[in-house]
């Protein structure tokens, strides 16, 4: 059996992924309830042809729900579904999710254990003839680089393996959209970016429009062309990665997205005023409460000459840096900093602090 580690491309010679049509879809104000609480509000977000769409948040946001209704597997109680501007889920129209060309990768991979490889990669290749189909599966196994467990069953396999097969399963049908629901959650962490990055290719080869779900920001930067941020079942900001990390509308969207430590105060003379300095307070009225995040990147923990003065209450060695906790006048939580290993001399207490004033971010506080 091939290592864990082994990628697609070099398992062996690797067929070119098949050209799909990427399609664009379209949720259209979709709402959904389930024993009568909403948990989806009015989300409008299109996925355009080709594009990789990560839909992001924490458990309970809505991301599933949403790839569930694109998928067919449950009807929205609200607003329309349209791919490539033709309604297929809505009030005049519920196209069942085999007539859809959609495909779904599940998060458990979902392989039959009885069904040998290529028979799972088929089963959803049901239009074809027989011996039609088994070609289309054994091509979707080359693109992936497990042709030669074509005859073996799933329990032989790695989980990386078993990923790669079930991508294989859901693209061989060469679907115009393809839907993944935490594709990566149950891999070894120390795989999931070599196979992340065998997925994209493939992706890109096959040129179908994907959705993604996840609950890693740092997974939804590095895969997504544009992120679409959620929060109970609300759409909070979506964009390019480089959008929503430096330039979040919200302190939901900035904490989701960076460490920070967290003030609440006022404006005063149009700047918020914090123990880790000041900011502009973009416009905002005087007097307007309003939470500032303070990113712990942009904190500068000195030995000395630092305009802050700050004293380490723990340090946590986390390998290439360390963690740090710090009494800072005027600051009644203590304020967080990351900093590169090795920085400080070990045993030191008192230091001083500088922050970047880039690292400050004003949002006003919700009422």
């Amino acid at each position: 059996m091939a290592p864990d580690g082994q990628t697609a491309q070099g398992a062996q010679s690797k067929r070119t992924a098949g050209v799909t049509f990427a399609a664009r879809l379209t949720f259209d104000n979709i709402r959904h309830s389930y024993h009568g609480k909403e948990t989806i509000k009015g989300v409008s977000l299109t996925a355009e042809p080709g594009e990789v769409l990560c839909l992001l948040g924490p458990s309970g946001s809505g991301k599933t729900t949403l790839l569930r209704i694109a998928a067919g597997i449950e009807a929205q109680s609200h607003g329309r579904l349209l791919l490539n501007g033709q309604e297929i889920a809505g009030p005049s129209q519920f196209l069942p999710p085999e007539k859809r060309g959609v495909g779904l990768m599940f998060q458990d991979f979902a392989l039959f254990p009885h069904m040998t490889i290529l028979d799972n990669v088929r089963f959803g290749l049901t239009a074809l003839p027989a011996k039609e189909a088994a070609a289309e599966a054994m091509a979707a196994l080359e693109r992936v680089g497990l042709s030669r467990y074509a005859e073996s069953y799933p329990h032989v396999l790695s989980g990386g393996e078993q990923q790669r097969v079930a991508l294989a399963r859901a693209l061989a049908p060469r679907p115009s959209v393809l839907l993944m629901d935490e594709p990566f959650s149950g891999l070894d962490s120390r795989l999931k970016d070599t196979i992340r990055a065998d997925t994209l290719a493939i992706l890109r080869e096959t040129r179908a429009t994907a959705i993604v779900v996840t609950h890693d920001a740092e997974e939804a930067m590095r895969m997504g062309d544009r992120i679409a941020l959620l929060k109970d079942g609300r759409l909070v900001q979506d964009g390019t990665a480089d959008d929503l990390y430096r330039r979040p509308r919200d302190l939901f969207t900035a904490a989701f997205f960076s460490e920070i430590n967290e003030f609440e105060t006022r404006v005063v003379n149009g700047m918020a005023e914090t123990p880790l300095g000041q900011a502009p307070a973009g416009g905002l009225k005087e007097g307007t409460r309003v939470s500032v995040a303070v990113r712990l990147s942009g904190v500068s923990v000195l030995a000395e000459g630092g305009p802050i003065p700050a004293r380490i209450l723990a340090r946590r060695f986390l390998g290439v840096v360390e963690l740090l906790s710090l009494a800072v006048p005027g600051s009644d939580e203590p304020v967080r900093a990351r900093i590169r290993a090795d920085q400080l001399p070990q045993g030191i207490r008192e230091v001083s602090l500088a922050v970047n004033p880039q690292a400050i971010l004003v949002f006003e506080k919700d009422t």
